[in-house]
């Protein structure tokens, strides 16, 4: 898929969510307000953070789609990486603002307070957040790892923490209903316990995304796919010096490679774009890749850079 295609692609996607969360955001609302519910209003919180980040996707996605530039030579794709951090900085805000009201309504339920019963519209609201939540993130995810886009990706774990946080929402207003005013301490309880799940997935999403940005390397495996496919070719010893890391949705590899010392430039130079083909087979066309190659006496030991 021609970056182009992938970017409107990101983009349809990411507007199908943005519609939901839209509708659910103003529904969630009402039925907080309406409903005397902590944990909805805390919910239709963030619902709207979802709007927030997928607006942040579309703008970032846009600008990491633009091809390499005199002040960009490997491109764009850190601007993916960004917004894949911001999310999780917004997810982590968003979490720690719930736990922050619901705290408030257990400390006045503590010193004798009375916490008015939600009421059916906000259990219904919960059951139609969790159902539609739950439905886009498994769409969205599913077209971020056909993609391979990170932001997207993140984009898609943040409807599954909406998704989780209606799980606890259903739960306390449930309960809240079911078992009488003296148990409506049950819905702020849920907006609680809820939040720590979503600060999980925050940390995920925000070191996910500061190793990018940091420049870490790819994990081990991927690495060791790297100097399987370079060892296959005969002709090729000591691949060494690896260095890797991530743009956006693409790899860099630099790697250093040992050959015969008495061969034809021309021969070395065709193994070296035969090995820079094989490795773009294997992770991408847009791979950016390095070769160093070193001499290596036929038959003798190889020369010290």
């Amino acid at each position: 898929m021609c970056p182009e295609d992938r970017q409107r692609h990101i983009c349809k996607v990411t507007m199908v969510g943005s519609v939901a969360n839209l509708l659910l955001t103003a529904f969630k609302f009402v039925a907080g307000i309406v409903g005397h519910s902590a944990a909805m209003t805390a919910d239709a919180v963030h619902s709207l953070s979802d709007l927030l980040t997928d607006a942040i996707v579309l703008l970032f996605v846009r600008i990491s789609g633009k091809p390499e530039d005199s002040g960009h030579d490997y491109g764009h794709g850190k601007y993916e990486t960004l917004a894949t951090t911001i999310i999780g900085i917004a997810l982590a805000a968003v979490a720690v603002w719930m736990i922050y009201c619901s705290a408030l309504s257990l400390l006045s339920w503590y010193k004798g307070g009375v916490l008015p019963p939600p009421r059916m519209i906000a259990l219904w609201a919960a059951l139609l957040s969790l159902v539609v939540k739950e439905l886009v993130y498994r769409y969205t995810i599913r077209n971020a790892r056909s993609l391979n886009s990170p932001a997207l990706e993140a984009n898609a774990w943040h409807h599954r923490s909406d998704a989780l946080s209606s799980i606890g929402t259903l739960a306390g207003i449930g309960g809240a209903i079911l078992l009488g005013e003296k148990w409506s301490v049950l819905d702020p309880l849920a907006g609680v316990v809820v939040s720590f799940f979503i600060l999980r997935v925050a940390w995920k999403l925000l070191r996910q995304g500061l190793d990018e940005l940091l420049e870490a390397s790819l994990p081990d495996d991927v690495e060791k796919d790297i100097l399987s496919v370079v060892n296959s070719f005969a002709d090729v010893s000591d691949p060494h010096h690896l260095r890797t890391r991530r743009i956006g949705s693409r790899y860099a590899i630099e790697l250093h490679i040992r050959m015969d010392g008495t061969i034809p430039l021309a021969a070395a130079h065709e193994r070296a774009s035969e090995i820079e083909q094989a490795l773009k087979q294997r992770f991408g066309s847009t791979t950016h890749i390095t070769l160093h190659v070193e001499p290596c006496p036929s038959g003798g030991k190889p020369i010290k850079d």
